[in-house]
């Protein structure tokens, strides 16, 4: 079984029988989308994140150990990107342009995709040591639980645990599953090869989440009383951006990802509605209003300020529903270990007063977290630069 989990720490090439150049797969210990390998020397990487307002991008140099040597972000305007999708490439090829050219950036790129064209799934499956007899469990089940024509689709798989052999029972491996259309890939790339790029590979934001963070979710293992380790604890890890990203991992291994359009862009939208706010305004008012201070010591219009707790005070109740109907899912899972503690980034964990609104009423503690190596930055550009990061992290 460690063989399966170190297999996880290695990055992951996807193959699409019917194109000549690999486009889906996974790194560190998680799937991610490979299209090819970088050479053995030193190179820089960015990370590259799309978001209906914004890209973000962190250029990662690896030589044994990461280091951010460059991040910034750029405008788009919110109609170019809507529901995890290019909608308008000549917009993203023209922003994407203008982001690299200024800050000099690698034209190395990992693209991070989130929607609801990708799914996810942990099936558990029958220990086969033959890989390729392995890959064709794992193909004919999800036949079943992947609602995608397959022959349409990317799909990869890593095994991130299992069960031993017990008596009366052949041991079982658990393996996390990842499809995608292969036209929204196809879509999603377009505008970065317009743009003169070079991409390298396509993950999953989420996945990009615990390769940032991951250092920080994972716990010392308590010691048991026969004089073992109990096993390392799950954590449920949250990006609030335009949408918001939930994943649950034990260790660095994804165990469950899903995709909410709860987000930033949902808040922001509903507070435009109400006040005549250009968008972008709604989410700096956001940012001002906060969740800490009384309404009455905040600066700026009484009307405004009380509109905008209101639509955080809203935002808030449904980004708990939200992580209540993740822990649900994740929870009916066969494989399914508890979640002890929850992890917020992303633009919106910069709002303050977020985490503690919602700690007493989810149940769970809940942590607002930074990569080290962002340290640098202010804490708004850090929380919108955390995901980039992580997709810049070979592991």
């Amino acid at each position: 079984m460690q063989d399966g989990m170190d297999a996880l720490r290695r990055p992951l090439s996807l193959k699409m029988p019917t194109l000549k150049r690999p486009s889906l797969g996974p790194s560190l210990s998680l799937p991610s989308l490979s299209l090819k390998r970088g050479g053995a020397k030193e190179s820089a990487l960015v990370g590259l994140e799309i978001e209906s307002g914004s890209i973000g991008a962190a250029e990662v140099r690896s030589n044994g150990a990461a280091h951010m040597t460059a991040a910034a972000t750029v405008p788009l305007p919110p109609e170019a990107f809507c529901d995890g999708e290019v909608s308008d490439p000549d917009s993203v090829t023209e922003a994407l342009r203008e982001l690299f050219s200024t800050n000099k950036l690698s034209k190395r790129v990992r693209l991070g995709i989130a929607n609801q064209r990708v799914v996810v799934r942990t099936l558990r499956l029958p220990a086969i040591e033959d890989p390729a007899e392995l890959a064709a469990a794992v193909r004919f089940s999800a036949q079943e639980q992947i609602a995608m024509p397959l022959d349409q689709a990317v799909i990869d798989h890593r095994v991130v645990g299992g069960v031993p052999a017990a008596e009366g029972m052949a041991p079982q491996v658990d393996v996390i599953v990842v499809a995608a259309r292969r036209d929204m890939i196809a879509a999603s790339l377009k505008p970065l090869k317009d743009a003169g790029l070079e991409p390298v590979g396509v993950d999953l934001s989420a996945f990009g989440m615990i390769r940032a963070l991951g250092d920080l979710g994972t716990a010392p293992a308590p010691a048991d009383p026969d004089g073992g380790h109990s096993a390392p604890t799950a954590v449920l890890y949250c990006s609030v951006g335009d949408v918001t990203n939930l994943a649950v991992a034990k260790g660095r291994s994804c165990l469950f990802t899903r995709v909410s359009p709860v987000g930033l862009e949902d808040i922001s939208g509903g507070l435009a509605s109400v006040t005549g706010l250009a968008p972008e305004h709604a989410q700096l008012w956001l940012a001002h209003v906060g969740l800490e201070q009384p309404v009455e010591a905040i600066e700026g219009d009484p009307d405004t300020v009380g509109k905008t707790r209101a639509a955080l005070e809203t935002g808030a109740s449904a980004l708990l529903d939200e992580l209540r109907l993740s822990l649900d899912f994740y929870g009916a899972q066969e494989a399914a270990a508890p979640v002890e503690r929850v992890i917020l980034c992303g633009a919106g964990s910069a709002i303050p007063g977020l985490a503690a609104q919602m700690e007493p009423v989810l149940g769970l503690p809940i942590a607002v977290a930074r990569p080290e190596a962002l340290a640098g930055l202010d804490p708004t550009s850090a929380a919108r630069l955390t995901l980039p990061f992580g997709l810049a992290l070979e592991r």
